[in-house]
């Protein structure tokens, strides 16, 4: 808050006319840079489409290999318990062996004829469980091919995009030094809305010179009257067909 009071203040040492000017000089330094940036292209939108694709390749191997793991989990606590019921059916079966009578044997029986089910229920999981591992595992070697042909072509992408920020450093640089001085300038609400305007149109450009009678940005007539106003430059002339900010030429 303090720094936009402190801003605002200096702002109002300088005239509309000032204002305007350095309007009109910040478009022409943000329009230096947008051609800059022109020369990237696609380059940066592609590099984040491959980091987030890669970003979720990298993911769904890890839900995969989570997978992987606990099916493998799954299929050793069958083994274990296979080995334990056999444990116990070899246990029952020495205890059937030393029955006293009938009922002994027929009751001891049952329970191995339960360790046997229990068994065959273990193996049946383990042959799903290990079906599933097969699959599993397809699934994770083809991740992890797509994932390697994307870090590669993500590496490749990033290559360039370096190579050209590297070239055109400097320039933005300096261009950035010329942007803040004309930005001291300006107030911020009128910052405010030429960022807004640059936003909304498909050039960037929000200030425009008045060429031929006629609104640079949109070319749409702008009456005498209105065009004396812009030379005079007290206040701020927004074109009433699109939006943009008048201005006159510097010479003028």
């Amino acid at each position: 808050m303090a720094t936009t009071n402190k801003k605002a203040a200096e702002s109002n040492d300088y005239t509309m006319q000032e204002r305007i000017k350095a309007l009109y000089e910040l478009q022409k330094i943000d329009s230096k840079i947008d051609e800059i940036n022109k020369v990237k292209g696609e380059l940066p939108i592609e590099v984040a489409d491959l980091e987030d694709e890669v970003a979720g390749l990298q993911t769904r191997i890890d839900n995969i290999q989570n997978n992987i793991n606990e099916l493998t989990t799954l299929v050793r606590e069958a083994k274990e318990e296979i080995e334990q019921n056999k444990a116990m059916i070899a246990k029952y079966t020495e205890q059937q062996n030393n029955v006293r009578n009938n009922r002994e044997f027929d009751a001891i029986g049952k329970e191995i004829e339960y360790q046997e089910l229990q068994n065959q229920l273990c193996e049946k999981h383990i042959k799903e469980y290990t079906a599933a591992l097969k699959v599993k595992k397809q699934l994770l070697e083809e991740a992890e091919a797509v994932k390697a042909e994307r870090a590669v072509d993500l590496a490749a992408k990033r290559e360039e995009l370096d190579s050209i920020d590297a070239e055109t450093a400097k320039d933005i640089e300096a261009l950035r030094v010329e942007e803040a001085k004309a930005r001291e300038v300006i107030d911020e609400r009128l910052l405010t809305a030429y960022s807004r305007i640059r936003s909304n149109v498909r050039n960037g450009l929000a200030v425009v010179s008045v060429k031929r009678d006629a609104c640079g940005g949109c070319f749409n007539r702008i009456p005498p009257q209105r065009q004396s106003e812009i030379r005079q430059g007290k206040k701020i002339i927004i074109c009433e067909y699109c939006g943009r900010i008048l201005v006159s030429f510097p010479e003028e």
